[in-house]
This record gives structure tokens, C-alpha cells and sequence, in this order.
């Protein structure tokens, strides 16, 4: 993910979800083996910095998924519902119940193309890439596109 990208994500949750960005401090202190307020100290641009820094490895995966998650489904509603009305899939302010087990190639591909016509090309890429991983359900035709498609390479 470029990095002004992820470190919009990190302000993003700063100033409009507390508790997620507490969560994810007290995370970072910890595999850091530092206390919160440690970090908390230091000016908010370098406490970013090393957030980030924290969230790109492994151990932190989950918590990096939920700063991606709270700031998608806050930030970038409207992206989700486009890509989900677009897919014919019933959800409720972006977020769908039951996916579909399979979904065909051309819908898929059409449904990209809408939202990218739509919305920047940077988050539908992290979104796109988000919802393939985060999903139980994987669909082959998704995961192919994010492949070869260049304009969707994170």
C-alpha cells in the first residue's frame, strides 16, 4: 500500500474512531514491549510513522485488517455498497450478510470497472484486495483479476 495511503488510514482513525485507534496503539506498544503511553508521548507524526511500521508485520496482521476494515466501512461506504449493488448482492450500508459462493468472471469484472470509473483508483485497489482476503468466501474470478490486472496491483 503506498504509504500517504496508509498513513491516511492512521489519521483517518485518529480523529473519527478512538476506540480502534487506542486498540491499535495498545498493540503496537506491546509488540514493541513499550507502554501505550509511551507512543502516546511522542509527536503524533512519528507516533504514525511507527505504527506503521509495527502494522506491516505479521504479528500484527489482524489489527492492520481492522484499521483497513473501520476505515473502508466508514470512510468509503459508498465505494462498498457501489461494488456490491453493482455484484447484484443485498447489503446493508456496504456490508452483505450472505455472499455468493461463486460469482461469474464478466459480472465480476463489470462490477470492478464501475467502481473504479467511480471512486479512486487506490482505495478500490486496497478494498478489493481486503474484501478477497477478508471474506470467507474467495471467488476464483476476483482473485484472478487482482492478479492481472495492473491498475489493482497494491
Amino acid at each position: 500500500m503506498p504509504a500517504p495511503l496508509a498513513l491516511e488510514i492512521v489519521e483517518f482513525t485518529f480523529s473519527d474512531d478512538k476506540p480502534t485507534y487506542r486498540a491499535v496503539l495498545k498493540a503496537v506498544a506491546d509488540s514493541r514491549k513499550v507502554r501505550a503511553i509511551f507512543l502516546e508521548r511522542q509527536p503524533r507524526a512519528e507516533r504514525h510513522q511507527t505504527m506503521l511500521a509495527s502494522l506491516s508485520r505479521p504479528g500484527l496482521e489482524l489489527m492492520a485488517g481492522n484499521l483497513i476494515r473501520v476505515w473502508l466501512l466508514k470512510k468509503h461506504a459508498a465505494l462498498l455498497g457501489d461494488f456490491l449493488d453493482a455484484l447484484g448482492v443485498p447489503h446493508k450500508e456496504g456490508v452483505a450478510e450472505d455472499l455468493p459462493q461463486e460469482m461469474g468472471e464478466e459480472k465480476v469484472k463489470a462490477a470492478v470497472e464501475a467502481v473504479l470509473v467511480k471512486h479512486s483508483k487506490e482505495v478500490v485497489t486496497v478494498y478489493l484486495h481486503a474484501f478477497n482476503t477478508m471474506n470467507e468466501t474467495r471467488w476464483p474470478a476476483l482473485q484472478e483479476l487482482l492478479k492481472a490486472d495492473a491498475r489493482l496491483q497494491l
